[in-house]
């Protein structure tokens, strides 16, 4: 593999859950509210389709930060396969450029392999302020599908 350009960001989680179940957390807006969002900040707005072409918004607040809003457009969703929407922080959020989110699901042994892939960053340094924000929103919702792949093999289903 050749190395990232300095505009883009990758990162690669593995889950303990099937594909379908990973995508479906992704899918929908109620579970979506729960892990979106860093671990010191709680999503109060997630207006998210899976619909191509759709607008989606989000704000999320934390008491040291105070208030992000951000948003974009659904470009792609191949159910348990692929998701590809536009990505900007709002003005008052530290809107910088738009940028292009994909994110790839692949069965590994049982479980999930997430790939993400976010461009153009203006700078380095810009593209590296990224790095923790969505590692940490990562951190969450590996622990909510992780925790709702244990429920639902206990049969429940959430």
């Amino acid at each position: 593999m050749s190395k990232p350009r300095e505009d883009e960001l990758f990162i690669t989680r593995e889950f303990d859950a099937p594909v379908a179940l990973v995508f479906r957390l992704c899918d929908s807006r109620e579970h979506m509210l729960r892990w979106w969002g860093t671990e010191k900040f709680t999503t109060i707005e997630h207006a998210w389709h899976l619909t191509p072409g759709r607008r989606w918004r989000g704000a999320m607040t934390a008491k040291q930060y105070g208030l992000s809003r951000f948003g974009g457009v659904i470009r792609e969703a191949q159910k348990d396969r692929r998701i590809v929407f536009t990505f900007q922080w709002d003005d008052e959020s530290g809107r910088d450029l738009d940028t292009v989110v994909t994110v790839t699901f692949a069965e590994k042994e049982g479980g999930t392999v997430q790939s993400f892939h976010q461009t153009p960053f203006s700078t380095v340094a810009i593209r590296d302020s990224h790095i923790g924000g969505w590692n940490s929103l990562f951190n969450k919702q590996q622990l909510y599908v992780e925790n709702i792949a244990v429920a639902e093999q206990n049969g429940l289903r959430a």
